[in-house]
């Protein structure tokens, strides 16, 4: 916690860009700082990967996964953005990541 804001990273497919930003939006306008991922490459920012080399899209996803391990480390706890239940193997590792290092793991749906 920052002050009296409870610090939350979002987790989830970037095919889910409308969720994010509303629950972007609830989890701020219930007083908690929400860190979010830096693009959609799934869903508007396909811009991103395009004229890409294969080894410099290796180190970009690799890099983007670290940092978004980062965040958790910021973060008192995650949310995750799990549309229809679907939970991808990056999120997996988030996950995964939160939980071993103590971190509260709360969802969009139930699973």
């Amino acid at each position: 916690m920052i002050g009296n804001y409870k610090i939350i990273t979002l987790c989830g497919s970037t095919r889910f860009k409308d969720e994010f930003m509303e629950v972007n939006k609830e989890l701020t306008l219930k007083g908690n700082i929400v860190i979010s991922v830096g693009l959609f490459g799934h869903s508007g920012d396909q811009e991103v990967w395009e004229n890409m080399d294969e080894g410099t899209l290796t180190r970009t996803k690799e890099m983007l996964d670290d940092m978004h391990k980062r965040k958790i480390d910021l973060a008192d706890e995650i949310f995750v953005i799990n549309v229809g239940g679907y939970i991808g193997e990056s999120t997996k590792s988030e996950i995964a990541y939160a939980l071993q290092t103590g971190k509260k793991v709360n969802y969009l749906e139930e699973i």
